[in-house]
């Protein structure tokens, strides 16, 4: 992709995904078709796909799409990359761009789109790849993430903690609250310790922070816990036992099962997965 170009696309017809694990700096707005079976891995996010897939990643995060149990002869796949520079903060800011700019603001963590969202604009979608890249595409690509972002048909793939991007902070208690557990995982987090963080008493916490976030206490403990396991799995030799007690677990029964819940596969699995597309370019 060239300085000057507004994005760069490639359509492809192939009978397996055979493209090692990479990131760019540049956001990716990935279509497949008749990938049932396949497997998307984007950050510590491992998701096995239907029949499609649209997803979109953000600038300098790990992904790749892998075969899996995949057994169609005839993948359809549509690249887009847009460099980040296209999406200024100086145009982020402007009200109309409001809602794209809040879908790559969480595109950082990788996002994916349900069947409506794709749906909406599957035509669209095969009329650029079909279109020479001019002022007309770029125009109709923007209606794309316009309306994809108007959907909310969509959700997020890897971890914070993984992909390094921020989540805004929209209450000070709940980030103080956050920053605690961030830095104090690895030990026995106590209600008792976070509620005196803010002046309020463990019952009062709890119903605060469920209503702010959406989730428990414990839970957000658990996801923090498993985040960072994931990046011990990729980066270290570290047995799973080790792992599972430097990341806060007091048993490694334990471990395996709130990483399955989280994860869908055990910590072993995986290592084992990862590890097989561990080659970036």
């Amino acid at each position: 992709m060239g300085e000057a170009d507004s994005y760069y696309l490639q359509e492809r017809y192939k009978p397996c995904f055979n493209y090692p694990l990479h990131k760019h700096d540049a956001f990716e707005l990935n279509f497949v078709e008749h990938c049932k079976g396949c497997r998307r891995i984007v950050g510590d996010s491992m998701e096995v796909l239907g029949e499609y897939d649209l997803a979109l990643i953000g600038c300098n995060l790990e992904h790749v799409w892998e075969q899996h149990e995949g057994k169609s002869e005839l993948i359809h796949e549509i690249t887009i990359q847009i460099p980040a520079d296209f999406f200024p903060d100086s145009l982020k800011r402007r009200r109309v761009m409001q809602p794209i700019a809040e879908m790559l603001d969480s595109a950082q963590f990788g996002i994916a789109f349900g069947m409506k969202g794709i749906m909406t604009v599957y035509e669209r979608l095969i009329t650029v790849a079909n279109s020479e890249a001019n002022f007309r595409s770029t125009q109709l690509l923007l209606d794309i993430l316009y309306d994809l972002a108007e959907s909310k048909d969509y959700h997020r793939l890897s971890s914070s903690h993984y992909s390094h991007a921020e989540v805004p902070v929209t209450s000070r208690r709940i980030q103080k609250i956050k920053d605690y557990i961030d830095s104090h995982y690895s030990e026995e987090v106590r209600m008792e310790s976070l509620s005196a963080l803010i002046g309020m008493t463990p019952n009062a916490l709890s119903r605060f922070f469920k209503q702010r976030t959406n989730r428990s206490i414990s839970n957000y403990i658990n996801e923090v816990r498993i985040s960072q396991s994931t990046n011990l799995l990729v980066d270290s030799m570290l047995s799973i036992q080790e792992i599972s007690f430097r990341c806060g677990f007091n048993t490694i029964s334990n471990f395996n099962r709130k990483f399955k819940e989280i994860k869908g596969m055990t910590p072993k699995e995986f290592r084992e997965n990862y590890k097989k597309n561990a080659f970036l370019v």
